[in-house]
């Protein structure tokens, strides 16, 4: 997948928008665990499920959203704010993309 990143590494930005990417300190093994219990969750949530299969599965989604940091308390320590979800054009990246029609994207992992 392929994803303009912020310079410090913080968010990812789709359409416009920002999104927290993993903590980065994470250790690959754990990371790749959350992942898959993120997709497997994701998968719990598609097809013929009963209302509380449903609601079972958005909250698993959302206990590895926070364990791989991308929700819940930030994953940085120097007291910037979230930003998560913002427009890039109403946060402090405004500047780093200003200009850019199409901002260099990098892969994600």
């Amino acid at each position: 997948m392929n994803h303009t990143v912020t310079p410090d590494g913080r968010y990812f930005v789709v359409r416009g928008r920002l999104w927290r990417m993993p903590n980065p300190s994470l250790p690959a093994e754990v990371r790749e665990s959350l992942v898959r219990n993120l997709m497997d969750a994701r998968r719990a949530m598609k097809g013929d499920r009963t209302a509380e299969e449903r609601a079972s599965a958005r909250q698993q989604v959302e206990a590895a959203k926070v364990a791989l940091g991308e929700r819940g308390p930030v994953w940085w320590d120097d007291g910037a704010p979230d930003e998560n979800r913002k427009l890039v054009k109403n946060s402090a990246y405004a500047g780093c993309f200003e200009g850019l029609a199409h901002p260099t994207p990098v892969k994600l992992k």
